[in-house]
């Protein structure tokens, strides 16, 4: 059996969450050493909880930290060639436990506004706690933001869609639309093409009609609810927005699958 049946399988019958628990404590103990030996390194690095980082990234401090200061950067420089980022008001729609909008004041300087939002309260109360100079909102899976129309000159969501149904990619496409300000910039990534090879054959027939694939049987927005996104759809899914770049990054050996990239203005 290949992993796609076997996870199928295993989500059909309602253990996925199980399996996931116990993948969290084989990474956490994997992880062991080398998270150790970054606490005794940076000693004044506030870090969250364990399984908040687990259930929104991975269970390595580092990469949750150090290599997330690149990932930043790496975000920035794609809202550079679409906004001017001077006393920008920026949001990250689903922000976990901070690993991105934690840095983005140091990168970009606080003449901007931070703004994060997230529908595990636990992983809110944690960066509302730890980290300062931004603004967080704890929101539920209904797409209803406490804020104004117009008010974000960027809002960027990474591998948040990838855990939503069909329904509530169109609810929170027109919300965030919503807040975000004419010329400004939706920044968002995708489990596109380059994810066929993890679909089963039943699951690629759907993909390859334009179809957004869904495997649910478990809590929506958990890391265990997953969609894969035809370019196609995408398109329509944005009918009401412009659509600035989708970038299909290659797939590299030895790396995980990149996402898509859409970024997309009103």
């Amino acid at each position: 059996m290949n992993k796609t049946l076997i996870s199928n399988s295993l989500r059909s019958l309602g253990l996925l969450y199980a399996l996931d628990k116990v993948r969290f404590q084989l990474e956490k103990r994997n992880n062991k050493q080398a998270n150790r030996l970054f606490r005794k390194a940076n000693p004044d690095v506030k870090l969250p909880p364990d399984y908040l980082m687990y259930e929104s990234f991975q269970m390595n401090y580092d990469k949750y930290y150090t290599e997330s200061i690149d990932a930043a950067n790496w975000l920035v420089n794609h809202f550079k060639r679409h906004a001017p980022l001077e006393n920008a008001t920026i949001l990250d729609w689903g922000c976990g436990p901070g690993r991105i909008i934690r840095h983005l004041p140091e990168i970009l300087g606080e003449n901007c506004s931070y703004y994060g939002t997230d529908y595990n309260a636990n992983s809110i109360a944690w960066c509302s706690e730890n980290l300062p100079k931004i603004d967080f909102n704890h929101n539920g899976l209904e797409a209803r933001l406490p804020y104004q129309d117009d008010m974000f000159d960027v809002i960027y969501g990474i591998s948040i869609f990838t855990h939503l149904s069909e329904q509530l990619h169109y609810d929170w496409t027109a919300e965030l639309l919503r807040i975000l300000k004419p010329g400004g910039i939706l920044f968002l990534t995708t489990q596109g093409n380059a994810f066929k090879q993890k679909l089963s054959e039943e699951e690629i027939g759907h993909f390859n009609q334009d179809k957004l694939v869904i495997r649910g049987k478990v809590k929506e927005g958990h890391r265990t609810y997953s969609a894969f996104h035809p370019p196609a759809f995408m398109t329509k899914l944005f009918a009401d927005a412009k659509v600035l770049e989708h970038i299909e990054r290659p797939i590299e050996t030895g790396r995980s699958l990149p996402q898509d990239i859409w970024i997309v203005t009103k």
